[in-house]
């Protein structure tokens, strides 16, 4: 395709008549569609059974890049009430994770010399799942964390818990009450704030002088390369590359000290950041910020094509599922998560291409996907029925996954990925 047309279908909504929204970071006008997945369910929304005989509330699926700060984005339909008042998420359901947290704690208690007089606070805290290793540590540790059912969690595991969504407000109340953080971290929430600014500029007011901020994200440059387009849902507000997050934390006083890439969620970015005059930035910080422009995520050419390369991912996955169908093989799906709900419903997949989805879950069992309706089992459910092919929708955690369920091969099942593209595992 033709750059001219490749601008053409960025401009289409505004064409349209559409009124471009303003980026949520820097207020210029969204004029540059990244990719258009449709309209969907919240990715969170699971179904009750006594609910499948309702309608869903859809809501645009566009992710827009600002041509001014190069922050891709989303607008917001649903205010965070709506999506996080009650959460299906639960951290602690991943061993893999609770690893990567454990490592994290540990390394962070001794590299910043952490003890009993420190506090170390986590923004959307979940249900402990990482507090719970500074406390074994004797680190003071207080989590902030909107979803009640999530934070209730949290303190039967003994960790300080507050049913709060975080912002300026937030932070201004508890350092009344002194718990300014030497250690503040928010892993996988910067992407889940409407209003980023408040959410940035509260992260700076509760940090302390010396203290250091840690920020955990899904790196756009590696969504961008791998196509990671079910990672965009709804209650995923913006996208990050790393000059995106230096340029808006810079707007509120904060600077870098350290960038390290991850291979958690498919590859994330892990900020280490501190008041501006109290950090020496690291080589890695440099080099990122040169592999980005390389790849012209400073200009909007870099995100150019995305559209068509997920449109050819999507296809690969319609066209194996028909066919699997067609020569009567059943195939099912593994993870209730939510990007395998944008992969679903982008895709318009439903019962007649696949049975069930399994997940360990139990807040999840006994629901339905949003959108698709498929019900959701327990993973005992692969043993009673046999399928040819379990298709991992979390393809981030395949190996763990693969691991859990190897037994499917004493059947001659075989594993499914779709992201980047179709493989069928041996």
């Amino acid at each position: 395709m033709p750059p001219s047309a490749v601008r053409a279908r960025a401009a289409a909504p505004a064409s349209l008549g559409v009124t471009a929204p303003a980026c949520r970071f820097c207020s210029a006008a969204l004029e540059h569609v990244f990719v258009d997945l449709g309209a969907t369910p919240p990715a969170n929304a699971y179904l009750e059974p006594e609910q499948l005989n309702r309608g869903e509330v859809s809501f645009p699926l566009r992710a827009y890049v600002c041509g001014r700060c190069f922050l891709v984005q989303l607008e917001a339909f649903q205010s965070p009430a709506e999506i996080f008042g009650h959460y299906a998420y639960f951290s602690s359901f991943s061993q893999s994770w609770l690893e990567h947290a454990k490592a994290f704690a540990e390394a962070a208690t001794r590299g910043l010399a952490l003890g009993p007089k420190s506090l170390v606070v986590e923004v959307a805290s979940n249900d402990g799942y990482l507090l719970q290793y500074f406390r074994e540590q004797g680190v003071p540790v207080l989590g902030i964390e909107p979803a009640a059912n999530v934070a209730a969690v949290a303190r039967t595991r003994g960790v300080p818990t507050v049913t709060r969504f975080f912002g300026r407000a937030t932070a201004d109340k508890l350092l009344a009450e002194g718990k300014g953080a030497d250690l503040l971290i928010g892993n996988n929430v910067l992407a889940h704030v409407p209003d980023l600014n408040d959410f940035v500029a509260g992260l700076a007011r509760l940090l302390k002088p010396t203290g250091t901020l840690s920020l955990e994200f899904p790196h756009l440059l590696r969504l961008i390369e791998q196509v990671q387009f079910d990672t965009i849902y709804h209650e995923h507000f913006s996208y990050f590359s790393l000059g995106a997050a230096e340029r808006v934390l810079a707007a509120h006083g904060l600077e870098l000290a350290d960038a390290e890439e991850l291979p958690t969620h498919g590859g994330s970015l892990r900020l280490s950041a501190r008041h501006c005059g109290q950090a020496t930035s690291s080589a890695r910080v440099a080099e990122l910020r040169n592999r980005e422009a390389q790849a012209g995520l400073a200009d909007l050419a870099g995100y150019r094509g995305f559209a068509e390369r997920a449109a050819a991912v999507k296809h690969d996955l319609l066209r194996f599922l028909i066919e699997a169908r067609i020569a009567g093989r059943h195939v099912v799906g593994y993870g209730a998560a939510a990007k395998g709900n944008t992969l679903l419903n982008s895709c318009g997949v439903r019962g007649d291409l696949l049975d069930y989805v399994v997940d360990v879950s139990p807040h999840k069992q006994g629901r339905y996907l949003p959108g698709s309706r498929l019900p959701i089992v327990a993973p005992a459910r692969l043993k009673e029925t046999r399928p040819d092919y379990v298709l991992i929708l979390p393809w981030n955690l395949a190996a763990e996954i693969r691991r859990d369920a190897a037994y499917i091969a004493e059947w001659g099942g075989r594993f499914v990925t779709a992201i980047p593209r179709l493989a069928i595992l041996p």
